[in-house]
């Protein structure tokens, strides 16, 4: 595939709008299944008892929808090679069966690798937010995006 977008279409306060996806209990259930079994991801009746009164997603598979809502918005369309990690991450409210997520993708800041002129470095702020418009979760990445040029 070739690439549309390229380190030099991320300038500083670009905003990237991704979504909506609607999640289910059976996806809640299944991927908390494989990675987060506590009860209150796996099983609806025991989840009533909680303190979120109900089945909620575990916080690792809103940030794992929160990369498919970007890879489906622009990255998979973009020129990149992966990111150094993830500088925050900050799940503010439970995300139910039925609940739509949208991301809101901000560029913070945007800068040429000094040792690797050809990537670059791309700090994002991502919000996702639920279909009322309540942010739900906040995270903070690094994104290596090749460059058009090494000028």
């Amino acid at each position: 595939m070739t690439a549309k977008y390229f380190w030099e279409d991320f300038p500083v306060g670009d905003k990237r709008l991704c979504g909506p996806v609607t999640v289910s209990a059976e996806e809640i259930i299944d991927f908390a299944l494989k990675f987060d079994p506590q009860d209150f991801h796996i099983d609806a009746e025991l989840a009533k008892h909680s303190r979120f009164g109900s089945l909620i997603a575990s916080g690792w598979h809103v940030c794992a929808m929160a990369m498919r809502l970007v890879c489906d918005g622009f990255m998979l369309e973009t020129a990149g090679l992966g990111s150094p990690g993830v500088d925050k991450v900050r799940w503010k409210q439970p995300v139910r069966p039925g609940d739509s997520l949208s991301l809101r993708a901000l560029v913070l800041s945007a800068r040429r690798s000094e040792s690797r002129p050809e990537v670059g470095l791309v700090h994002w702020h991502w919000d996702i937010t639920n279909q009322l418009g309540q942010s739900i979760a906040e995270i903070e990445s690094t994104g290596m995006i090749r460059c058009r040029s090494t000028a």
